[in-house]
């Protein structure tokens, strides 16, 4: 089996985070979603919200978090790696927002290739704001449409999560590893 760099995409409040700690349960190499740590670390620094106040900024410390996990789960022994988001979730934000980006924001999504995709649809009925998640569901909603957009201009054929338990969800995905 070769390595899967397999990324869990869609739009906040979907099962992302829940679904990436129901693998990491099973014993799955599982990397986390970093903007919370990137926004905590701007709060540190006395900036409140770096995506709104920056977002160029805040996409670039992304950017280069994602490009260091995408390596690091190269390098990793398991032959199954999970992330939670991947490098085109940078641009798709950037075009929700309508904000432009550099060249090297194209070039990271050509040259970080992952094995699957799989694409959690918006879901009401689980979304849940907090203080790091501002989107109102149709926000959320808007942002899975980006998603699904960017994800497929770079090629990807996006795997969609039915909605269901936990246990269904991870079942789904495991099976079409």
């Amino acid at each position: 089996m070769n390595k899967e760099i397999v990324v869990i995409i869609g739009g906040p409040g979907t099962g992302k985070t829940t679904i990436i700690d129901g693998l990491l349960a099973k014993g799955y190499c599982c990397y986390p979603e970093i903007s919370r740590e990137v926004t905590m670390e701007a709060k540190k620094q006395g900036i409140e919200q770096l995506f709104l106040e920056n977002p160029l900024l805040f996409s670039e410390l992304l950017l280069e978090g994602r490009k260091k996990q995408f390596n690091n789960a190269v390098a990793e022994t398991q032959d199954v790696v999970f992330l939670d988001r991947g490098i085109p979730d940078v641009l798709a934000y950037m075009h929700y927002i309508g904000d432009s980006y550099p060249v090297f924001f194209d070039l990271a999504c050509r040259e970080h290739i992952y094995t699957k995709i799989f694409l959690l649809p918006p879901w009401e009925e689980i979304y849940v704001s907090d203080d790091q998640r501002y989107e109102n569901f149709e926000q959320a909603k808007l942002i899975y449409n980006h998603l699904t957009e960017t994800y497929q201009k770079y090629g990807y054929n996006l795997i969609e999560v039915p909605k269901g338990t936990l246990e269904e969800r991870i079942h789904y995905i495991i099976n079409q590893l």
